[in-house]
This record gives structure tokens, C-alpha cells and sequence, in this order.
């Protein structure tokens, strides 16, 4: 399973409110892995991870063919847009799955597997931070940047004030169900018969500084 360790911002840049830009020169983490070869399409996606005292920070690098952005409520259907994913378990009592379309809508809950998500509210997801920038290559691509600001209170099954030292196990995904071509790959491989990103058993490890 692959790992990686997640910097801390406060430690490299000790200046406030200015986080979004500071992902841009940490290392760009690709999500490549195309574990169902019915659905092979695979746009070009990476991200930036860090944290900063209270927060996780997350910027992901997307460039695609089309993209697609109808959900607009928090915890609607973002899967069927054109989403980024992250999933991060703490310890062994569930996993959150926290679910970005383009433009920044999310959608975050919390279970043991896929069939038994417990949504989290909406006003704490209010809390999470997004910025988004979509624009159109000269190439007839689309590219787009989400960057989000993650409040540790949104894991609200959890008492964390602090994630300094941590370590815990994750995944990273880009999907699109109902883009003009479908396509489901993650960060760390999966290996089941239908795509599927709720199984933990293939979570890759972080590591926070």
C-alpha cells in the first residue's frame, strides 16, 4: 500500500491565510490508478496535501475531457459530477468519506462500509473551505484546481485538537458517474470485481508531521 507524509504548514510557512497558495509548491501526489478496466478513461489528476494546526488542506489538479457540475446542496449526488474524493480513517471504527464536484460542493459522511454512511450535517460541513478555478486549455481540455480547507470539528465522531504526529490510512479518488465517459481511479489501487472506493482494506497510509 503506498504511503506518504503530510507536511505541516506552520512549520514551513509560518504566515497565516495564505495556505491555498502554499500547497502549490508541495509535492503533487497523482491519482493514476485504474483498477476497473471497463471503465478505462483516465483524465490526468494529482494533489497537494498539508495541515496546519487545526486544519487539513487539500488541493487537487484536474484535467479532463468534460466536466459536469449540476449538484448544488451539500450532501446532494457530487459522485455524478465531476468529483474528488478523500477517504481517512482514524482508527477502527468507520472511515469519512468527504466528496468535492468541481465547484466546490461537498458531501461528508462517516461508517464501517458503503451501505451504512452516516451523513454530517450540513453546518459543519458549512465549515470546510473551497476554492475553485475552471477553465478551458487551448488544447480543448478542461483543466481545474479545488482547493479545500478541512476544519477538524467535520469529524465530528472523533475528539481530535490536534492531528500533529498522527498517522492514518486514506485514499484519494477522481470519479464522474455520469460524465460522458465514467471513469473511477484512486490513489491507491483497488482490487475488486466493480468499482467500488468504500473498502478501507485498501487505504494507503498518512503521516502527519
Amino acid at each position: 500500500m503506498k504511503e506518504l507524509t503530510v507536511s505541516n504548514l506552520k512549520r514551513k510557512y509560518p504566515l497565516p491565510d495564505k495556505e491555498f497558495l502554499q500547497l502549490d509548491s508541495l509535492e503533487r501526489h497523482k491519482i493514476d490508478q485504474v483498477s476497473w478496466s471497463s471503465y478505462p478513461y483516465q483524465p490526468e489528476v494529482a494533489f497537494a496535501i498539508a495541515h496546519k494546526e487545526e486544519r487539513i488542506f487539500l488541493k487537487y489538479f484536474v484535467k479532463e475531457k468534460s466536466i459536469r457540475a449540476v449538484t448544488k446542496n451539500i450532501n446532494g449526488s457530487v459522485w455524478e459530477d465531476s468529483c474528488v474524493e478523500f477517504f481517512i480513517s482514524f482508527d477502527d471504527k468507520g472511515y469519512y468519506n468527504l466528496e468535492f464536484n468541481c465547484e466546490g460542493v461537498a458531501l461528508v459522511g462517516f461508517g464501517k462500509e458503503k451501505s451504512k454512511r452516516e451523513l454530517v450535517s450540513v453546518d459543519l460541513i458549512k465549515k470546510i473551505n473551497t476554492q475553485s478555478v475552471i477553465r478551458k486549455e487551448r488544447d480543448g481540455l478542461i483543466y481545474w484546481e479545488l482547493s479545500i480547507s478541512i476544519p477538524l470539528d467535520v469529524f465530528v465522531h472523533h475528539t481530535l485538537t490536534t492531528i500533529n504526529g498522527k498517522q492514518c490510512r486514506a485514499n484519494f479518488y477522481k470519479c464522474g458517474d455520469l460524465l460522458p465517459e465514467p471513469h473511477f481511479i484512486s490513489w491507491s489501487r483497488i482490487s475488486s470485481a466493480e468499482p467500488n472506493f468504500h473498502l478501507p482494506q485498501f487505504f494507503g497510509t498518512l503521516r502527519f508531521e
